[in-house]
């Protein structure tokens, strides 16, 4: 099986997602801002304050890369659609499913959530600014699934059913 790639904004669900899909699939799931973190041994946060986006963006890629491409579930950072590549390199290697979510369930999800590097100041602003910025690429994806009012399990069958 080719790898499936998660993609969507900030609080869409990946990470959750991810975890119950590769449990239930019986696959390995990578989450690359983990990964990020692993092998550069800073958090994601700390990455933006001293070097800056453009260098996580590097790391990002080159993680991307280094990730195998079958039998496996990776979900992204938000932001990994950014890069033309990054999106070619997805939908040449695997199955792209980008999870949609309203902003304002965005909001209510990311409120309390201080480990956002993007989201500071006036969140909910951002949340639609960016959104709007990266929706085109989203839709890139080969599947979209809105997760702003199913469950983690509707979810996952919906990849299932995708997939099979």
């Amino acid at each position: 099986m080719k790898a499936i790639y998660l993609t969507g904004f900030m609080g869409a669900g990946k990470t959750t997602i991810g975890k119950a899909l590769s449990q239930a699939l019986s696959i390995k799931g990578i989450d690359t801002d983990q990964y990020i973190e692993k092998k550069y041994g800073e958090t994601i946060a700390s990455i933006f304050a001293e070097q800056g986006e453009e260098a996580f963006r590097k790391y990002e890629t080159e993680v991307l890369y280094d990730l195998p491409v079958e039998n496996i579930l990776i979900t992204t950072g938000g932001g990994i659609i950014l890069k033309e590549e990054n999106r070619r390199f997805m939908k040449e290697n695997g199955t792209v499913i980008y999870l949609h979510c309203d902003p304002e369930e965005i909001l209510r999800r990311v409120a309390d959530d201080e480990s956002r590097p993007l989201l500071i100041g006036d969140k909910e602003k951002q949340i639609k600014e960016r959104l709007e910025a990266r929706i085109a690429y989203y839709l890139e994806a080969d599947h979209v699934i809105d997760t702003t009012a199913l469950t983690v399990d509707q979810v996952v069958k919906k990849i299932i059913d995708y997939i099979d």
